[in-house]
């Protein structure tokens, strides 16, 4: 019994322990994307999915949801309609990661999904605390149909892409913004539209 106890023990600890800055306990695997005609084929979507811990289904209606477009799951694949660069898909499961995935208050990803009164709650196996799940800001959308080159904007930077771009959504689209943080809000002028995908520069 005392051998069993330590071992129980020791596993305790190991899930309470700090949180480290490296994040070596959860690595999501990159995504891996590529255009197939009209779509976007996520070849490694299950994958991710896997490693979140998180239904699929689940995963895939937010990120349809953030695309603003159809599509569906094929094996271990996702397809979306529509062209999509692998860094759009990039800052979306990012958005998921932070709102379904990681602890406020500790920072660590074993977590739970859980409903407590018909609200959606997030909870932390590693510390205890649990938060109802974050509702999406609203986005900032632009008078019209459709965004423009030229236009300016005014946006709010929510992640940073691979390439080190700050990445904002005004509706149905995805802006790049050179030099852009998390958090800035900052006004910008479109120079290029493709699909879904705006490229801008600062006013």
């Amino acid at each position: 019994m005392v051998d069993s106890y330590e071992e129980l023990l020791k596993k305790a600890y190991t899930g309470i322990s700090e949180p480290t800055d490296t994040g070596e306990r959860f690595v999501v695997p990159p995504v891996k994307s590529y255009p197939e005609g009209k779509t976007t084929i996520l070849e490694n979507f299950m994958e991710i999915a896997g490693t979140l811990n998180r239904e699929s289904d689940h995963l895939m209606k937010f990120m349809l949801g953030e695309l603003g477009t159809a599509g569906k799951i094929d094996g271990n694949r996702a397809i979306f309609n529509g062209k999509f660069e692998t860094d759009v898909l990039e800052a979306i499961v990012k958005n998921y990661i932070d709102d379904y995935v990681i602890c406020s208050e500790c920072g660590r990803p074993d977590t739970r999904l859980v409903k407590d009164d018909r609200i959606q709650m997030l909870r932390c196996d590693a510390c205890g605390s649990h938060r109802p799940v974050r509702k999406r800001r609203a986005r900032t959308e632009v008078k019209g149909t459709s965004l423009e080159e030229g236009m300016e904007v005014d946006v709010e930077i929510e992640s940073v892409s691979r390439r080190g771009d700050g990445v904002a959504k005004v509706g149905k689209y995805i802006l790049y913004v050179t030099g852009g943080k998390p958090g800035q809000k900052i006004k910008v002028k479109i120079t290029k539209i493709s699909g879904q995908v705006a490229f801008t520069q600062r006013v």
